[in-house]
């Protein structure tokens, strides 16, 4: 078989790699020519663990290949993805300009039988508009060209995105003809030998499945969040809590970690559009608008334990471990650091920060008004505490007699619940963390 992916981003590039490993004859199309070279010389844009070895070898073994062109793209394909950006507009819902510019490119083009593929996360309808677009163009060109469109929502997670494409718990695939779910049928074959599911259904079930499953996992993010809050104000302690109620297999056990808040590309955009997509049907979701609610004032909670400690934050500096919205990951889009850092530096203080791998892409949001560390422990030289954000793996075990000689004040502030409350207790430190009361030196 031989398909196109336009959109090299995340979804475009995971997903392209993915279809060559299996031996599909592989384009991914961006209009970005210096990224398109980058990725022709092996130069990865994104950080994801183990892509950049597998675009290098199918690249090499001529099962992936790099254009700047949709027209040349299209020759011979059996299907197209649109995985382009749909970021959010200004009053929540997706922008679909760049999914319907590659629709009319696609339809100015298309020279045979071809399935047109959403898989850029778009709301509801989206796929008739894609298909509206691409008829539009053929008519003016005065053909007749058959062609299908489906919705095949990615649930890819950042960090463990190819093992989710390789591997995925299913497989949810919008279609309107049997020709169409054939061809689908037959590319996604090698990913449900070992009893994966592909689930067909109509296209609008498949655009809402995916909405309605990042809603899902946001919602219980936000509601273990705010019974964390209530936890503290009654001494209760939500480990203990989460544990007990994890253990229930109508429950689960995953997202029920409270924090400081969710980030990322999917969450907080994906629920501002189906909570707009709602009200544009004259309709309020009113469960996830309060977990909208509950998670924007999550982002500030680390905030107010620092006032609570510090009162005046003027000349205060705060090491700030982990930058990225979750580890694995240099993504900074709706990163709970950046409120953070952002409040601390309205405050008047001032902040040191490190992350394994983005701070490159942090320096896009705060330029020079931070300082970056070598390391973990070169940022808590004279800090007035520590403040844990993102809980990657070599920030789990860090040695409390370095950061204890480092630090001017023993004070931690933990956004994840990764320490140990008693170890940090004996060792004389002050630890603040989420859902759990504030543990001081006897």
């Amino acid at each position: 078989m031989k398909i196109s992916v336009v959109g090299s981003g995340y979804v475009g590039l995971v997903t392209g790699t993915c279809f060559a490993d299996t031996g599909v004859n592989t384009t991914c199309v961006d209009i970005d020519e210096k990224k398109i070279e980058n990725l022709k010389k092996g130069i990865i844009p994104i950080y994801e663990p183990g892509l950049d070895q597998m675009v290098l070898s199918n690249f090499e073994k001529e099962r992936l290949h790099f254009s700047t062109s949709i027209k040349d793209s299209l020759d011979q394909t059996d299907a197209v993805f649109i995985a382009v950006g749909t970021p959010p507009g200004e009053d929540g819902s997706a922008d679909l300009s760049h999914v319907l510019a590659v629709a009319r490119e696609i339809g100015k083009h298309i020279n045979h039988y071809t399935v047109i593929i959403t898989k850029s996360t778009v709301p509801i309808g989206t796929a008739q508009k894609v298909k509206a677009a691409i008829q539009d163009e053929i008519e003016k060109r005065g053909l007749k060209i058959e062609f299908d469109v489906a919705s095949n929502p990615e649930f890819l997670k950042e960090g463990s995105a190819i093992d989710d494409f390789l591997k995925p718990d299913r497989i949810v695939v919008g279609v309107e003809s049997e020709r169409a779910e054939k061809i689908m049928s037959r590319l996604y074959k090698p990913f449900v030998l070992n009893g994966h599911p592909i689930l067909f259904m109509d296209i609008p079930s498949a655009e809402m499945t995916k909405y309605t499953a990042n809603a899902m996992l946001a919602t219980k993010i936000s509601f273990m969040n705010d019974i964390a809050n209530l936890c503290e104000i009654v001494g209760a302690d939500v480990n203990s809590v989460r544990k007990g109620i994890g253990s229930d297999s109508r429950i689960g056990q995953k997202f029920l970690y409270s924090g400081c808040g969710y980030g990322g590309s999917c969450f907080p955009k994906d629920v501002k559009a189906i909570i707009k997509t709602a009200q544009q049907n004259n309709y309020h979701l009113k469960i996830l608008e309060a977990v909208e609610e509950v998670n924007n004032t999550q982002k500030t909670i680390l905030n107010k334990k620092i006032i609570e400690h510090f009162h005046d934050l003027r000349d205060k500096t705060f090491a700030v471990w982990g930058l990225s919205f979750k580890p694995h990951t240099d993504d900074m889009r709706e990163a709970p650091s950046l409120s953070i850092i952002n409040k601390l530096l309205d405050m008047g203080a001032k902040v040191k920060a490190y992350d394994p791998v983005a701070m490159k892409e942090a320096q896009k949001h705060l330029g020079n008004k931070i300082e970056y560390g070598k390391d973990q422990y070169d940022v808590l030289i004279d800090a007035d505490a520590l403040i844990l954000v993102t809980e990657w793996p070599e920030f789990r075990l860090p040695n409390l007699k370095v950061i204890e000689k480092l630090l001017t004040n023993k004070v931690i502030f933990d956004g994840r619940n990764i320490y140990d409350q008693d170890e940090l207790k004996e060792s004389g430190f002050t630890y603040y963390s989420i859902g759990k009361h504030v543990v001081k030196p006897e």
